[in-house]
């Protein structure tokens, strides 16, 4: 990979993203973040607490040739009534049988939203505490049954469980879940030691929510460094979430493979 003059892989190239990927194909840079197609469906838990749920779809991209090879369902748990519902039923976490039917109806909701194509590749959210179970693999499974294997592979994005979950146990799971055309990626914390200790749980991909890491300079630019060379150390294919397009090509040239970008706003200049 090359660099124009004066940038490197700590330092994004002085020129405009667009011109400098436009033989590549790729989009115009405000459609980088955007989502394609969203839905919201309601949602009532065991506790008759009122939640929205609302899936968004969002282009997922292979850095090395910058084009988009699939699609991501970005998942948002709303409580119904806004913060005086908050305040209303307290802080108590969501039971398990609730998470698995969120995952069930997030499944089904998604293939429709997405209708995947030939060859593509889609990304859908579950929770940790439905896969580790096997009743809750086997709903999520029977909920993506819809899923026609010929037409792409889907991957459940898992979350929850590389903070808590020893890496023995993720790789268990991971292997009691996945087939020809299911995958499971790992979503982590930008945690440079979580990174590592990953290593064990033998993960096909990381996913790393970039929202929440400086990468806006150079200088803050060394810790993603970092954290993405441990990340990829961990596992072969390495997710970024929320990256900005200016830092792909140096996220791409320390290991990252794919990415969602962040949506950016317009400038003038």
């Amino acid at each position: 990979m090359t660099y124009p003059p004066g940038a490197g892989p700590t330092e994004p190239a002085k020129v405009s993203f667009d011109e400098s990927h436009s033989a590549r194909g790729a989009p115009d840079r405000r459609a980088y973040g955007a989502a394609c197609e969203s839905l919201t469906f309601p949602f009532v838990t065991r506790a008759r607490r009122e939640l929205s749920i609302t899936l968004a779809a969002q282009p997922v991209y292979e850095l090395d040739r910058f084009v988009p090879v699939g699609r991501r369902i970005r998942r948002i748990v709303r409580h119904r009534g806004g913060e005086a519902a908050l305040v209303t039923m307290g802080h108590r976490t969501l039971e398990t049988v609730d998470l698995k039917r969120i995952d069930q109806q997030t499944m089904a909701h998604g293939l429709d939203l997405l209708h995947p194509t030939l060859d593509e590749t889609v990304v859908l959210p579950a929770f940790w505490r439905t896969v580790a179970t096997t009743q809750g693999r086997f709903a999520l499974a029977y909920a993506g049954l819809q899923f026609d294997g010929r037409r792409g592979t889907l991957l459940v994005e898992v979350t929850g469980g590389p903070e808590t979950a020893p890496p023995e146990a993720l790789a268990e799971t991971i292997a009691h879940f996945e087939t020809q055309k299911l995958g499971v990626i790992l979503h982590m914390a930008p945690d440079i030691d979580l990174a590592r200790r990953l290593a064990d749980a033998r993960a096909g991909c990381l996913a790393i929510d970039f929202a929440s890491v400086d990468h806006d300079s150079s200088r803050s630019w060394a810790a993603a460094e970092a954290l993405i060379t441990a990340a990829r150390e961990s596992a072969p294919r390495l997710l970024l979430l929320n990256l900005r397009p200016e830092w792909a090509r140096a996220a791409v040239a320390v290991g990252a493979t794919h990415a969602v970008f962040a949506q950016m706003t317009a400038r003038t200049v």
